[in-house]
Parts: structure tokens; C-alpha cells; sequence
């Protein structure tokens, strides 16, 4: 796809050919640049600078990127001191047999090899940027812990599956932090970028590259807000109440969105920047450029985005304008989460047939994954009134998040569910067909009792016989506005799995142009569970800052 197709649907420019960087002139130099200040930007820069080159770090907003208003949780394992006082005990390989059925094949044994025995030495890496950690665990299985707790089983450890190729052990780390952690992740990485010698470029947008006839990238092209005048205050200003607002009031935040973006046609300033070493785009994924994830990602484009606004494609389209490739683009995560609370993952989902297609103790990404490939995007949870009072038992206020579970929980029971009490009678109210839902729970009750065999293999602490009504029948799908599914974009520029260099759409490497996190196809690229992506930010991050620091000038 070029600048020039009809389904580009970017503000990225057509590159810039020049035959000679000396004989060009430009507003700013720089060794290194990295175009994104999320986990995977941060940590490129961070690792450039170690190795001695100068480095400038852009952002379009005011850094952070989706990493900042994330969980803050990162996966990492292999025997983590954290892990190890928790009481668990984990291997690089037994971290190895779970992510490869996890992924899937997206990277290379080899490259999810070093992933696993890198592992320990990116969270010290992270420790001796600021990062801090705890190896409080949580009692319950959870889809994000509380405050309380910062060591927990993230994703899909303790289903069959999983289990039968690698011992469960918690991986989930969730950065030491009070509320959503990836606010301290940032703080810290950021604070340790000010601390050295990165240079910043904040609420400053790159629109175009400029290479040589080789197809060197020399620079680019940055339209800046100027610091510290009042468009700048009133942006950055803007921008938090947009991260704030986006999930729950969206009108809202369209509105800041649109002023936001008033001000950067009015009031930014053209600079040009030239790289003598190189650059490496880190700018995330495409959630927040809706035409770029319906053309792309159609299965995953009608759920609520999950990022920030920087998350808009820029990073994989400014490669792409000089003929990079890309690589699962048609992939997203819905996080299709159902625990808390625990009595609805003892309640059963089935599609528009009245048939189960996924074992409801497995992560919510993975739930959304099903719901999504295999289903159209549609779903229903079944439960009946003992789960119901169980389900307000586990909302009450204190034992999950306010905003991440327990509002959207009570809201869809009371504005987005249906009841009847028979089965018969709740199938009719949901358009599925009656015969079908009356033999998939008589299945599951038979299961719950230990008379046969449960199809989905789901633990047997997660299941409860569903024998007397009333029933209720929960509309999760992608679609529903009341109960929202968040959903983020997995594809990205092909890489180089030892350098992080792009490749060109022939397959070979652009001499000196890297992509880190979500702009690349990584380890997080095929399917998600909690803290993967940031992890691999890290991973990739820091293999693109050491590698684009050594090229020559």
C-alpha cells in the first residue's frame, strides 16, 4: 500500500529523495532518532544513548504513548526473584513451552528462545531504570489485580491446554504503582531518558521521510507545537483529559480529539531533522485510525479502542511510504473479559447457534479471539440467579477496579441482559435456536457432575451445574455499546528478528531503519495475553537502540 493508494488513509507524505544529506540543509542533527515514546521508543532511546550516540526521542503528544495509560503489567519469567519469593518455581524453557503454544509460530524459535533467557535481564535492565516490582500474589484468578498484589497468573497458564506442555507459573508483573501501573512504567523510563543525554521532541508530528537514491533514510520531516507557548499547554492539557475520557464518555473526547488536532494544522512548525545513524519507528499500533482497522483488521475494527491517540498507524505508514512490508495487519486482541466475577466464568458462552466454542476460564483476549475468527464477533453469556447473586457478591466495592470491572459488570447486568425462566423461553429472547441451547447446557450440567466429560476441559473449580432458573443470558459481543469490548491492533512492519532492522516488500533490509513494539510484527503479534506486548516492547526496543547506535555515520 503507497501514499497514493485510496485505502492509505494516513497524513504520512510521499518520502523525499535527495542525492546528498551534506548538501541539504536542516533545523536539527542527531546520531539516533526514535519516533514514538511509549515502552518500546523509551527503551531504544535509552539503549542508543548507553552506546554513545546522541539520540532525540519524538512524540506526538506528551510521551508515554499507550504504554503510559496501560496496566503497566510485563511479562517475565524464567525464575524471577519475584517469581522465586512468591514461591514458584520457573524456567526459561518451561517460560519457552508455554509462549510457543501461545504464539503460535509468529517469530522464530530462536528469536522466542532469546525472549525467555533475556527475560531476568530486561526486568533488571527496567529495576536499574527505576522500575520497581513486588512479588505480592494474588489469591484469585484475575483479570487485572488490585492494589494489593502485583504477581498474578496473566493469561492462559492454568487451562488444560497450557498445562499439559508447561508447568503454570505466574508471569505477570505488574510494575509497583498505585492505579493503572503503566503510569509508573513511563514515569520511570522517561524520567531515566531525562536523566541522560536522550533529547526530547514532544507534541511534535513526523510526516514525511527523506532518503537517498539507496534508499538511506536521512531525516524527516517534523511539524512541532512550540514548547512552552500556550497551544502547547492547551494540547498537552487536552490530550490527558482525552486518556482519561476516551473509554466512557467518547463524545467527549472526539471533541478534545478534533481541537487537539485544530491545533497542530494552525500552530506547528516545520523542522527538519537529519539522522547520520538511524532511525527506528516505535509509534504503536493502528486502533485509532478507524478507516486503517476497518480495511485491515474487519473482525476487530467495531470494538472500542484501546490505546492512545498516537496509536494511528503513522509508524507503520511512514514505512511503508518507502516500501517496507507488513506483516499480520488482519490481526487484533478483543479483550473479552468475564472474571471478576468468578460466577460468570462458571456460566457458559455459546455463539448465535446455542453452541460453547471456548473454555470461559481462558483469558479474555483469548475468549475474543474465538468470539472474533470463528464467530462474527458475536457472543452470549448463559448463567442462572445462583451465579447472578454470586456475580454482586464479587463486585462489591474494594475487591475489584471501580472502572476496569465491577461499573461495566453491574451495568450490563442491569441494562444488558436478558431473563426467562426457562431455557427455551431465554433462547427465544435471544434468537437462538431453543433445541440447541436446551442440549449444550444439559451437556455442561452432565459435565459439572462428573457424568461425562466437559468439552472445553474447563477446571472443575470453575464449574456449576445449571439446573433451576431463572436464566440469564448476557449480550458480550463486539459490538455491544454496554458492555464494551476494548480491542488493539497486532500487525505491523516486518523486521529483522536479530537486528530489529525493516524489511522491504523484496525482502531485504533497509541499511539503517528499525521498528520496535506494536509498529513491528513481534512476539505479541499473533495473540496477547496480559503484559506480553509491553514486554516485547522492552525486547524489541532495546535490540533496535543497540543495533541502530552501532551502524556507521
Amino acid at each position: 500500500m503507497k501514499p497514493n493508494d485510496p485505502h492509505w488513509y494516513s497524513e504520512t507524505e510521499v518520502p523525499m529523495t535527495i542525492a546528498s544529506a551534506e548538501a541539504f540543509h536542516w533545523d536539527r542533527e542527531t546520531d539516533v532518532a526514535v519516533i514514538g515514546a511509549g515502552a518500546a521508543g523509551a527503551s531504544a532511546a535509552l539503549e542508543a544513548c548507553a552506546q554513545g550516540a546522541s539520540v532525540l526521542l519524538v512524540d506526538r503528544f506528551t510521551g508515554g504513548g499507550a504504554s503510559a495509560i496501560s496496566g503497566g503489567v510485563i511479562y517475565m519469567g524464567g525464575g524471577t526473584k519475584y517469581q522465586q519469593q512468591a514461591g514458584f518455581n520457573d524456567t526459561p524453557q518451561n517460560m519457552f513451552n508455554y509462549l510457543k503454544l501461545e504464539t503460535r509460530g509468529i517469530v522464530g524459535d530462536e528469536t522466542l528462545k532469546k525472549f525467555c533467557d533475556d527475560s531476568i535481564p530486561n526486568l533488571q535492565w527496567l529495576e536499574k531504570h527505576g522500575v520497581s516490582f513486588d512479588a505480592s500474589m494474588s489469591p484469585v484468578k484475575t483479570s487485572y489485580p488490585t492494589n494489593k498484589y502485583f504477581l498474578y497468573y496473566s493469561g492462559n497458564e492454568l487451562v488444560k491446554e497450557f498445562t499439559d506442555v508447561a508447568t503454570p507459573a505466574p508471569r505477570g508483573h505488574r510494575v509497583k504503582w498505585k492505579g493503572f501501573s503503566g503510569a509508573g512504567l513511563m514515569d520511570a523510563l522517561l524520567r531515566s531518558c531525562r536523566k541522560t543525554r536522550v533529547q526530547t521532541a514532544f507534541m511534535s508530528r513526523v510526516t514525511q521521510l527523506v532518503q537517498n537514491n539507496e534508499g538511506r533514510v536521512l531525516g524527516f520531516k517534523m511539524l512541532q507545537i512550540p514548547p512552552h507557548s500556550p497551544h502547547a499547554d492547551t494540547f498537552a492539557s487536552d490530550y490527558k483529559w482525552f486518556c482519561r475520557l476516551r473509554m466512557f464518555v467518547p463524545a467527549i473526547a472526539q471533541k478534545l480529539r478534533a481541537r487537539m488536532e485544530k491545533i497542530e494544522r494552525e500552530h506547528a512548525v516545520m523542522h527538519l531533522v537529519r539522522v547520520r545513524k538511524g532511525l527506528v519507528l516505535a509509534a504503536g499500533g493502528f486502533i485509532f485510525n478507524r478507516d486503517m482497522a476497518k480495511f485491515h483488521a474487519p473482525k476487530y475494527a467495531a470494538g472500542a479502542p484501546l490505546g492512545s491517540l498516537g496509536c494511528n498507524g503513522s509508524g507503520i505508514r511512514l514505512g511503508e511510504s518507502i516500501g517496507a512490508a507488513t506483516g499480520n495487519m488482519q490481526r487484533g486482541s478483543a479483550w473479552r473479559f468475564i472474571n471478576p466475577p468468578k460466577a460468570w466464568v462458571q456460566g457458559i458462552i455459546v455463539n448465535r447457534k446455542g453452541k460453547r466454542f471456548v473454555n470461559e476460564q481462558c483469558y479474555g483476549a483469548r475468549i475474543g479471539e474465538f468470539m472474533c475468527e470463528e464467530n462474527d464477533g458475536i457472543a452470549t453469556l448463559i448463567f442462572n440467579r445462583a451465579m447472578l447473586r454470586n456475580a454482586f457478591s464479587q463486585l462489591r466495592p474494594g475487591k475489584v477496579w471501580l472502572m476496569l470491572q465491577t461499573a461495566p459488570a453491574l451495568l450490563s447486568i442491569l441494562f444488558n441482559t436478558h431473563k426467562a425462566r426457562s431455557i427455551d423461553a431465554l433462547a427465544k429472547k435471544c434468537a437462538i435456536p431453543p433445541e440447541c441451547l436446551a442440549k449444550t447446557l444439559a451437556h455442561y450440567n452432565a459435565a459439572c457432575a462428573g457424568k461425562e466429560e466437559d468439552a472445553m476441559h474447563k477446571s472443575p473449580e470453575f464449574m456449576r451445574t445449571m439446573l433451576k432458573g431463572p436464566y440469564y443470558a448476557m449480550d458480550i459481543s463486539l459490538k455491544n455499546k454496554r458492555f464494551i469490548c476494548p480491542v488493539i491492533s497486532l500487525g505491523g512492519l516486518l523486521v529483522d528478528e536479530k537486528t530489529g532492522q525493516v524489511k522491504r516488500e523484496d525482502g531485504s533490509l533497509f541499511p539503517n531503519l528499525y521498528a520496535a513494539g506494536r509498529t513491528a510484527v513481534g512476539v505479541a503479534s499473533q495473540s496477547y495475553v496480559s503484559g506480553l506486548s509491553l514486554a516485547d516492547c522492552i525486547f524489541s526496543g532495546r535490540r533496535a537502540g543497540k543495533q541502530v547506535a552501532a551502524n556507521e555515520h
